[in-house]
Formats: C-alpha cells, sequence, structure tokens
C-alpha cells in the first residue's frame, strides 16, 4: 500500500503493517514519519531496537539473521534497515522479498532510503513490500503543497494563519521544511495562539531577541559586517546545523545573482523575482541589492558556496564555519561596495 505522508498518522492509528518503506529526498518528512512509526511500535510492545546501515558492502545475511535470531530482551523487535544508496541489489531483494513472503508477528521491519527511482519502485522486492506492507514517499514542496504543509503545521501549533501569512512564510523558508519548523515553533514562544496574519508574523521575527537563519542575510545585505559576524556566531554556539546557514547564504546569492544578470542584460525583472517566489514586500530590498552588488562578486561567492559545501561533508582540509563566515563577509562587503 502506497501512502503520502500525511496519510500515515491515521494508517498507524489502525495498526501496524509488517514492513515500511520511507523514501525521500527531504529530511524534515522522512524523518518524522520515520519517527512516527518508531513511536507506535513502541507503544505497541516492540521494545528492541536493531539499526542496520546498508552500505554497498552490506551482507544481506545480516538482515535474514536477525529476523530469523529470538531476542533475549523483549518479545517484539523493530529492525531498522537504513540504505546508503538508491537500490538493494540482488541479494538485498531477495532478502526483502523473503521476508515479505513470512514476516513474523514479533517482527516489524523499517526501511529507510534517501531516493529510489521509477526502476526500483517496479522491482520485485518493491511490489512485495507493496503488496505486504507500507510504502512512503516524501517530496520536496513547492506552490499549493507548501502552503497546505505550512498552513497544517501552524494550525497544530494553535495558529490561524490568513493568506499572506502564509505567503511570508513560504517566501522565507523556500521549500526548506527544516528552516518552516524552526520559524514555527520559534512562533510558538513569542506569540500567543490565535489569529495570525503577515504583519503579526514579521513582528514576531523582528521582536525576537535571538537570531535566526534571516537575520544573517539581512545583515549582510545591508552591509552591517559586525553584526552578520554577530550573527553567524551565535547561530553556530547555538548548534545551529551548518548546512541550513549554507542553504540560506546560497539562496540568497543565487537569488541576487538571478536578478543581477537580468538587470545587466535587460530581461524580464518581474518574471525573475516570480520565478524566485520574491514577496512584493521584499521586492524592492532584493531589487536594490542587486543593483549594487557586482555580478563577478555574487559568482566567486556562490563557488565559495560549493567549498562550503565540500567542507561540511569532511572532503578537505577546511573549518565548514570559517568558510561561511568568509562568504557571509564577502556578501557583506559587496554590499558596500567594496567588493
Amino acid at each position: 500500500m502506497q501512502l503520502d505522508p500525511t496519510q500515515l498518522e491515521a494508517a498507524l492509528s489502525r495498526g501496524l503493517a509488517p514492513i515500511y518503506l520511507l523514501f525521500g529526498d527531504e529530511p524534515l518528512q522522512l524523518g518524522e514519519a520515520a519517527a512516527a512509526v518508531r513511536s507506535v511500535a513502541r507503544s505497541r510492545g516492540f521494545g528492541e531496537r536493531t539499526c542496520l546501515e546498508a552500505d554497498a558492502q552490506f551482507d544481506w545475511s545480516a538482515l535474514t539473521n536477525a529476523t530469523a535470531s529470538l531476542s533475549l530482551f523483549a518479545e517484539r523487535r523493530l529492525i531498522e534497515v537504513r540504505l546508503a544508496g538508491d537500490g538493494v541489489g540482488r541479494d538485498g531483494g531477495e532478502a526483502l522479498r523473503r521476508y515479505c513472503a513470512g514476516a513474523a508477528d514479533d517482527v516489524l521491519l523499517l526501511v529507510i532510503a534517501p531516493r529510489l527511482d521509477w526502476k526500483t519502485l517496479t522491482s520485485k522486492w518493491a511490489q512485495a513490500v507493496d503488496a505486504a506492507g507500507v510504502i512512503v514517499q516524501v517530496r520536496q514542496l513547492q506552490g499549493q503543497r507548501l502552503s497546505r504543509w505550512l498552513a497544517g503545521r501552524l494550525e497544530r501549533a494553535g495558529f490561524r494563519p490568513d493568506a499572506d501569512a502564509l505567503a511570508v512564510l513560504a517566501e522565507r523558508v523556500e521549500g526548506n521544511l527544516l528552516a518552516a519548523a524552526q520559524e514555527i515553533e520559534k512562533l510558538k514562544l513569542l506569540r500567543e495562539p490565535g489569529p495570525l496574519d503577515a504583519q503579526a508574523l514579521l513582528a514576531s521575527v523582528a521582536d525576537n531577541a535571538r537570531y535566526d537563519l534571516f537575520d544573517l542575510t539581512d545583515a549582510a545585505l545591508a552591509g552591517d559586517r559586525a553584526r552578520a559576524d554577530r550573527v553567524l556566531r551565535v547561530l553556530a554556539a547555538e548548534g545551529t546545523a551548518a548546512p541550513l546557514v549554507l542553504w540560506v547564504l546560497a539562496r540568497e546569492l543565487r537569488k541576487l545573482a538571478a536578478v543581477g544578470f537580468a538587470l545587466a542584460n535587460r530581461r524580464d525583472v518581474a518574471a525573475v523575482l516570480r520565478e524566485h517566489k520574491v514577496t512584493q514586500y521584499r521586492s524592492e530590498s532584493v531589487l536594490a541589492a542587486a543593483r549594487r552588488l557586482p555580478l563577478v562578486r555574487l559568482w566567486a561567492l556562490l563557488a565559495r558556496c560549493a567549498d562550503a559545501d565540500l567542507a561540511i561533508k569532511g572532503r578537505g582540509d577546511a573549518e565548514p564555519w570559517s568558510v561561511l563566515a568568509e562568504i557571509a563577509d564577502g556578501l557583506a562587503l559587496a554590499a558596500r561596495g567594496k567588493g
């Protein structure tokens, strides 16, 4: 059975399937779907959890042994298989098909994958999972799907957002659900539940004494090097994930580069603003920044974003936060016309 992430909670409340396959390239939904399965499994007595990391060298007999062995600590067991790539290979396919054909009541199998292509989803092992259990695909959200997700998240937090508030929040997070969840958690701390319009949302952000991801780009675009450096240091000290900081910097740079290129080549700037989902309330500041920032500096800083990505992944000797600080400072210097 194939389900949308929004349908998983209701399906779990009706009972557990013997196997769940969760996959997709959106980390928040993927993590929350896995957490939901684990939570219900614990409540149903699956007290022992075994995790298997299935990389290219993984021996799939470990799964067969794990599902067949008796537990010394709990009567019911959750076995979690985390796929490193986009497939399971021949041995993995056979192991999963065997499990689906003879799943036991005391074992629940949870398979998590970063992505699976259409060919994999039509394979015999995936069809066996579909027949015996549940498949949930998470996707990047854009447009109306993102607005509906934001509306649901805000409503569960106690807010009643209007269309303008949803548009402002969607523009701020641009599909990054981790950033959206962070923003909504912050709103819960700053505002009482109830109606939420765009003005109230922006006022809450402005009144917040703690810095967030968007304070960093605002400070850099304003040419305030000292504040940009201070915001970055606070984000690092608070344990903000470096990929989120890179995302917000790269997003702003790509947006400004696109608008700057359109201005330089007399293209339809309004179309570029729409393409990058720049709301009306931010369009003037984005245009002003794009007019004063040299394109060559923006392209160079985007190249440094690639270096930051490699540093975050542990490739090379660079320290990720140092590269991120260089990017933010370079953007602030360019904003002051010194680049």
